[in-house]
């Protein structure tokens, strides 16, 4: 008896890739499987262990227990890798099992079942900064003015579907990604408008862009967008209240009264945060508005700084 052990099979592993951007690769093939390993051979040879199956997916992959929503890993820069499901051992072949009592032993030992697991793949983008806002405000309008990014514009609600990524380069400051979210509603963290989908990429930049459309200021209640989309980021998740914030005022380039705009202006300066006066279909402004985010990228922020204007009555 020379039968030699089995290989073991491969595993199924996840990777972040720079190349892959989406989970759609993901959307209509569901079940994936690595190779089981080879049989043993005679004269005691061991079997070829089964390939590893690698699945590429975009930095920022979130995987979770699907039934629990507990997370199990979160790939978020290139060539991290998570083994998913590991392959079974190989069986044993029967030269294991010959003894001076029983020489010639024609059994040998099973392999192992290898993992099955069942997870669920979430996407949260990798941006330095994230424009929020209501729909319309011009986020679209204004990553198109500043970046190659080049997403689908028109005057309706949102037309922004998925999230935009620009790579901003101003005059010589490093590089930084700009993401454009969709446009929050009331009842966002519910998951109503676009809702939760698009919250949870909020989540990873370091500074919240509030973009308002100045047109629809009213006079009765010039914070109102402010504090609409403050609201929805705070009960979304009390963490995006560590996040610096940056007031831009969109479209100033409409018929404005300058004690109407000096006026809209202050009120937001009440905030606490920086606030900027800009036309980003006309690309007023933006010189400053882009200098003070490269500068603020490369500051660190105040660790457990609360930096929403929730609690200040605002």
């Amino acid at each position: 008896p020379d039968g030699g052990d089995g290989g073991k099979g491969g595993d199924v592993i996840l990777e972040a890739s720079g190349q892959k951007h989406t989970l759609l690769d993901f959307r209509y093939r569901r079940l994936f499987h690595a190779a089981s390993g080879a049989h043993g051979q005679g004269k005691n040879r061991q079997g070829k262990s089964g390939d590893n199956l690698i699945l590429q997916v975009p930095p920022g992959t979130l995987a979770k227990d699907p039934i629990t929503g507990q997370l199990l890993a979160d790939l978020t820069v290139p060539g991290d890798r998570w083994i998913a499901a590991r392959g079974g051992l190989g069986g044993k072949g029967n030269a294991h099992f010959a003894s001076s009592t029983h020489r010639v032993p024609r059994f040998a030992q099973e392999g192992q079942e290898g993992e099955d697991l069942e997870i669920l793949l979430e996407l949260k983008l990798l941006a330095d900064v994230g424009l929020v806002g209501l729909p319309n405000a011009g986020k679209s309008t204004l990553i198109a003015a500043v970046s190659a990014a080049r997403p689908k514009i028109a005057d309706y609600p949102f037309t922004t579907l998925v999230p935009n990524l620009g790579v901003v380069q101003f005059e010589d400051q490093p590089p930084f990604v700009m993401a454009d979210i969709p446009g929050l509603i009331e009842g966002a963290h519910k998951g109503m408008g676009l809702g939760t989908r698009f919250l949870r990429h909020v989540e990873r930049c370091q500074i919240l862009v509030h973009l308002i459309d100045i047109s629809q200021v009213s006079g009765d209640d010039v914070l109102g967008p402010f504090r609409r989309i403050e609201r929805e980021l705070a009960l979304y998740s009390w963490e995006m209240k560590k996040k610096r914030r940056v007031i831009v005022l969109n479209k100033v380039d409409l018929a404005f009264d300058s004690a109407e705009l000096k006026t809209i202006i202050d009120a937001y300066l009440e905030t606490g945060h920086p606030v900027f006066s800009i036309s980003a279909l006309k690309r007023i402004g933006l010189t400053e508005l882009l200098q003070y985010i490269s500068r603020l990228l490369v500051e660190p922020a105040s660790s457990g700084r609360d930096y929403s204007a929730l609690d200040n009555g605002m």
